[in-house]
């Protein structure tokens, strides 16, 4: 089954490439990975919502939002070099604009993970890193990149 297939079966359609918001590229290929840019969970060109986690957004609101942040970033990926060259998603990096005392990261980032083993099953299971940060850019409540391997 290709991945597109799997999309399909699952019901879920990837977003446009987010525009960048500064000076970068939503992904870059060098050899065999492709690295992409952090990704908020913009939906159709607006962020889904702002604030820190723990306050104004919830952690299930925020592990939604990373579900949609990793889809940017998988359609960042789609844009670049085609959906069916992606081998195996390599490592996750999530940033979560964190409240005072808010340490559920890791839960938080899970949206972004449980997608991509949805999505690839055993090519989806990465390394990973969750990160709790003061602010992201535009009030994001989160901020997702990806690093993955292409054929």
């Amino acid at each position: 089954m290709s991945w597109g297939d799997r999309l399909a079966e699952l019901g879920i359609e990837l977003p446009g490439v987010a525009a960048p918001v500064a000076a970068y590229v939503p992904a870059v290929r060098s050899g065999s990975m492709v690295y992409t840019a952090g990704q908020v969970p913009f939906v159709n060109g607006k962020l889904e919502g702002t604030g820190k986690v723990g306050a104004e957004v919830s952690p299930e609101e925020a592990k939604r939002y990373a579900r949609t942040a990793a889809l940017n970033a998988i359609a960042a990926v789609d844009a670049l070099v085609g959906l069916e060259s992606i081998v195996r998603i390599v490592k996750v990096v999530g940033y979560v604009a964190s409240a005072e005392g808010f340490t559920g990261q890791p839960a938080v980032i899970n949206g972004a993970s449980e997608l991509f083993g949805e999505i690839f099953g055993d090519a989806g299971a990465h390394a990973r890193s969750a990160v709790g940060v003061a602010e992201l850019p535009l009030g994001a409540p989160v901020e997702v990149e990806l690093i993955v391997e292409v054929s």
